[in-house]
């Protein structure tokens, strides 16, 4: 299993039963794909930063899981066959964060010192 986060945006014309029907709807279908800890958080209603299907608001919500591969290709097939989903994106997250796969050394370069070199 690998984790995912897809950002989903909505038409900000529903509802938010709507919203959250089609919400639960995904995350019923990940979970029948057998993905575990899923998880969705709301962003709301937001300004898009440029116009997408002659849209400027949409209904954001992120959806993290971890699952297959195999269980997002179908959840990313059927984002984009629902026509209330104004855009969409998968992304598979890093399994540790980035940059502390090293402990820390003492020979680290130090911070650069600003020294005034005009003669004020």
């Amino acid at each position: 299993m690998r984790p995912y986060e897809v950002m989903v945006i909505f038409d900000a014309g529903l509802e938010e039963d709507a919203v959250r029907a089609l919400v639960d709807r995904f995350t019923r279908q990940l979970t029948a794909a057998g993905a575990k800890s899923v998880s969705t958080v709301n962003w709301g209603k937001r300004r898009l930063a440029y116009p997408v299907r002659h849209r400027n608001e949409g209904y954001y919500v992120v959806i993290q899981a971890s699952a297959e591969p195999a269980a997002l290709s179908e959840l990313d097939r059927s984002l984009t066959l629902t026509d209330e989903v104004i855009r969409h994106k998968a992304m598979r997250l890093p399994e540790r964060a980035p940059g502390r796969s090293r402990p820390a050394t003492s020979h680290e370069p130090a911070a650069a010192v600003s020294t005034n070199t005009n003669g004020a």
